[in-house]
């Protein structure tokens, strides 16, 4: 009996470690919010509806372009004139409505190939069809952001990128 005993526990403290690898993969996927989408968080759902970021213009960001958003925010620190306020509002207005509409395709593509797939109502030529469309719709997305950034670079001084700069954080001078 006692080998048995010795065998059994040797499979438990062995088998630990998968069954708590296994559990940590569950709560990761149900980790996030739940949502109308399983494939989308609420989170990711409220910023693909709201034009967020979602750190895809963070080359630009992190580069010395800055983000109209932010630009906005810090308008009196940077001493933005009248035009510049204008411009970069400008900037904003546009980008937010080309992320809204893009964001909106993206749930709706993603609502599709969910049903799909819980309908069973998918193949191979689908799938790649309509993966490939929200990767388009991604890059869409991600450029949207991106162009912004370099709209509102162009608007800026040299002077008042460096100070945007300094006060996001992203300059080693205090």
């Amino acid at each position: 009996m006692r080998p048995l005993a010795i065998g059994l526990v040797c499979a438990l403290v062995y088998a630990a470690p998968a069954w708590a690898q296994h559990d940590h993969d569950k709560a990761h996927d149900t980790d996030q919010t739940p949502s109308e989408i399983p494939s989308l968080s609420a989170q990711e759902l409220a910023g693909l509806r709201n034009g967020d970021g979602m750190g895809m213009a963070k080359p630009a960001e992190l580069n010395h372009y800055p983000g109209p958003k932010h630009v906005l925010e810090l308008a009196d620190d940077l001493e933005l004139s009248p035009e510049q306020r204008e411009r970069m509002t400008e900037i904003r207005a546009a980008m937010l409505e080309e992320a809204v509409r893009l964001g909106a395709q993206i749930i709706e593509t993603e609502g599709t190939l969910n049903r799909r797939f819980a309908h069973e109502h998918i193949d191979e030529a689908a799938l790649k069809d309509m993966t490939a469309q929200i990767a388009s719709l991604y890059g869409e997305l991600r450029y949207a952001h991106l162009a912004a950034h370099l709209a509102a670079k162009a608007a800026l001084t040299a002077e008042q990128i460096e100070a945007y700069d300094r006060l996001r954080g992203y300059s080693a001078d205090p």
